[in-house]
């Protein structure tokens, strides 16, 4: 039986890349990570990923934002 990882992230104050993969995204959202691939498929979350060589990248800022209520 495999065992889940339990990853940590850094705080999100403390992230100094432009963006991010999904599963880091998924937590600081306290999302599921099938939720925002649903999201980015559907168009239609509060926030929209870059897509790179088929992967998806959010944008810090715009999760930042997210959280702090100044998302669309």
């Amino acid at each position: 039986m495999a065992s889940a990882t339990n990853q940590t992230f850094p705080p999100l104050e403390l992230v100094t890349k432009p963006t991010l993969p999904t599963k880091p995204t998924a937590f600081y959202l306290n999302r599921q990570e099938q939720t925002l691939r649903a999201w980015a498929c559907l168009e239609n979350g509060p926030i929209r990923p870059i897509r790179i060589n088929k992967r998806l990248a959010w944008k810090v800022s715009d999760i930042r934002a997210l959280l702090t209520g100044g998302a669309e």
